[in-house]
């Protein structure tokens, strides 16, 4: 069984055990999550669509750790004016494992 959610203004294909790492949410390791904004949920070829979310749907999951996306670097120059601007940004993640899919 497998859904498709929706969190952190990205969507998300899951199945049980999957660990994926989304936008930051609130709360400690060890603690669960809810995703009541499911898409779609499918079971081979049976497949619910929502308009635009399937009506009793959740998906359960584990906070595994909160961490830290890579450092990217924006750095800009413009040639021959003594003009230059570094901007580093590091992005708030979550790693999740989904523990179940209900339709």
């Amino acid at each position: 069984m497998y859904a498709v959610i929706k969190t952190g203004g990205k969507q998300y294909r899951v199945a049980q055990d999957d660990v994926l790492e989304i936008e930051r949410l609130a709360g400690d390791a060890g603690g669960t999550i809810e995703f009541t904004e499911v898409l779609m949920v499918g079971e081979g070829e049976s497949v619910k669509f929502g308009m635009p979310l399937v009506a009793g749907a959740k998906v359960t999951a584990e906070l595994v750790e909160q961490t830290r996306g890579p450092k990217l670097i924006a750095f800009k120059k413009r040639r021959r004016k003594n003009s230059r601007r570094k901007k580093g940004h590091r992005q708030d993640l979550t790693k999740v494992r989904i523990t179940g899919i209900s339709a």
